[in-house]
């Protein structure tokens, strides 16, 4: 098991967000954490990154690694994508791209030619500032980035929000590539159909607990789940 969460507690001042979320993700599996907005989903994957101060245990391959700061837990070898896009606007794209390396010039299991090669856009565009890229594109580049460490685990928020059909269907073949790699993905994700089809298992969280585990032909099966949690 790489990562295993478990009675996991955050706060936003006054307000308790996680009421003991636990969750587990197995080596190379893609998990999917859905549920509306506002639920905790986001701060499901701040508090594991160590970017808002929680209570509970967050274990990777064994270490508990609560407390630590956020580079602390990247250096462990977890990626982290934002659900906002935080690229390096003055900087190029391959430069964006080096930033993303643990150490100057030493690359693990993805390189440039392995990122252009999924996202040729990228590729044209690779001394292009990536503050004028379009939403997309700058998605894109942010997951590329983080792929450049070399993560174990990649923790990615929303990556298909406001992307056209075509960008979704190429974040789905990443996702799945980045698992034939064996990296190990907790996806937040709003498109089922995405989530459904490229998911070892689900999770769904409500009022910031989990509500719902499974694999995605039980979730399938159970309207009720859909239903409460999930359908507007």
């Amino acid at each position: 098991m790489i990562l295993e969460v478990s009675d996991l507690h955050a706060y936003y001042g006054q307000s308790h967000i996680l009421h003991g979320v636990a969750l587990h993700v197995g080596d190379g599996e893609i998990v999917s954490l859905l549920g509306r907005n506002g639920v905790g989903r986001s701060t499901t994957c701040k508090s594991i990154m160590g970017l808002v101060a929680a209570q509970g245990t967050v274990k990777f391959r064994g270490q508990n690694i609560a407390g630590l700061r956020p580079d602390q837990v990247a250096h462990c070898g977890i990626g982290y994508v934002p659900e906002d896009r935080q690229v390096f606007p003055t900087l190029t794209v391959r430069q964006n791209l080096e930033l993303g390396l643990k150490r100057s010039g030493k690359f693990g299991r993805w390189n440039f030619e392995d990122v252009f090669g999924l996202f040729p856009n990228l590729k044209a565009r690779q001394d292009t500032s990536a503050g004028v890229l379009s939403g997309g594109e700058q998605q894109m580049l942010t997951m590329c980035r983080t792929l450049m460490g070399d993560p174990d685990l990649m923790l990615i928020d929303e990556p298909t929000e406001g992307l056209a059909p075509k960008l979704v269907e190429q974040v789905g073949e990443l996702l799945a590539e980045i698992a034939r790699r064996g990296v190990s993905v907790l996806l937040v994700e709003q498109k089922l159909a995405i989530a459904l089809k490229i998911s070892s298992r689900l999770y769904v969280m409500g009022h910031g607990r989990i509500v719902f585990e499974g694999k995605p032909a039980d979730f399938g099966e159970n309207s009720a789940v859909r239903k409460e949690w999930l359908e507007v």
